[in-house]
């Protein structure tokens, strides 16, 4: 190379520090918004977030989860749309805490991009920041990585990371709360939250060849793309309150797996749950699903939670006050099930009420 010739900058190489900077201050009031959480230390740029545990706990329980939205956000990119997709990171994670009992205290994300592009990292932590506000929980720090070449410009890949608390003696232990006769309680998933997208892009979108841009089933007011990316409910501070009100004996997050692959996680192996499924209303967009893909009930159940996004375990004498207490924070709860004596499994029983 002549001496004349200008050497390879990381630019050129396809990574931009300038774009990351600038970035950085686009979500700069987005991370502030999260931020008068108590416990919060200082703000973004510093080589850590710190975050100091609250007063009052005699045995403090630091619970960690980390979670992503999968392929939700092939939706995101096909449509350019990523103002809410964060909310889903966030609800993936602090749902899986609030399932021990625990307050979720600070969350961080990382964004792996194929290109920085201020306009759409500010976009996707619009939706962090709203996700974080509706938890309760701060922004301390989070990554962005730029990798030309493994993605295109406008592709990412998102993942969360979220730290609660809880007290020893409340950690929620559903094998050693649960009891035979306890009331399934369930909370309603409007959408299909963040699972099961690969196969619910699969049927729509490739066996039934329907457009993002085209109404979400015949006579919809919305189109598809509005129905695939309906956020995620942040279920974490109706569940809290359920927990402040009677003893809760167990918490299901309803995600990937469906019912069969969640509620026996909170089980002894003693105990079966039996759940009603006409004790609830499905969602159309499940139905869509099913007809376009030819999906049987089977596979429907271990693969989506067909409307129901978290349940709750409690003993029968404090089921109108769980109720009442999901009621006032904002959820509509139905009781769909019990436990009986069995072997770790799902039963179910009825006929899917569908909408």
């Amino acid at each position: 190379m002549s001496s004349e010739e200008p050497g390879l900058t990381y630019a050129a190489a396809g990574v931009s520090i300038d774009a990351a900077d600038a970035a950085v201050e686009a979500m700069r009031d987005l991370v502030a918004s999260t931020q008068d959480r108590p416990g919060v230390l200082g703000g973004i740029g510093g080589f850590g977030g710190l975050f100091a545990l609250p007063a009052g706990y005699r045995e403090p329980v630091l619970v960690s989860s980390t979670d992503g939205v999968g392929t939700k956000l092939a939706v995101a990119m096909a449509t350019g749309r990523f103002e809410t997709i964060g909310i889903d990171l966030v609800a993936m994670c602090v749902d899986d805490l609030v399932c021990c009992g625990a307050e979720p205290l600070f969350f961080l994300d990382y964004q792996l991009l194929g290109r920085v592009d201020p306009d759409q990292v500010r976009a996707v932590m619009t939706g962090i920041a709203a996700g974080c506000r509706q938890a309760g929980c701060a922004i301390v720090g989070g990554e962005l990585a730029e990798h030309p070449g493994l993605l295109a410009p406008g592709e990412l890949d998102l993942a969360g990371f979220a730290v609660g608390v809880v007290e020893r003696d409340a950690v929620i232990d559903g094998p050693a709360r649960c009891r035979a006769g306890d009331v399934l309680i369930g909370l309603p998933s409007p959408g299909l939250r963040s699972n099961g997208y690969s196969l619910a892009r699969r049927a729509l979108l490739e066996a039934a060849g329907r457009a993002l841009d085209g109404p979400a089933w015949d006579g919809a007011a919305h189109t598809l793309a509005d129905e695939l990316l309906r956020p995620s409910v942040v279920y974490t501070p109706a569940v809290l309150a359920a927990v402040r009100a009677v003893r809760v004996h167990a918490v299901a997050h309803i995600t990937g797996g469906g019912l069969p692959g969640n509620l026996p996680r909170v089980l002894p192996p003693d105990l079966d749950a039996v759940v009603d499924l006409g004790a609830w209303e499905r969602p159309r967009i499940f139905g869509e699903v099913q007809a376009a893909g030819r999906v049987s009930d089977d596979e429907m159940l271990r693969v989506f939670n067909l409307g129901l996004g978290m349940v709750l375990a409690v003993g029968d004498g404090d089921v109108d006050a769980a109720v009442a207490a999901l009621r006032a924070a904002g959820q509509v709860p139905a009781v769909v099930g019990r436990l009986e004596a069995g072997q770790r499994q799902v039963r179910v029983t009825g006929v899917a009420r569908r909408s």
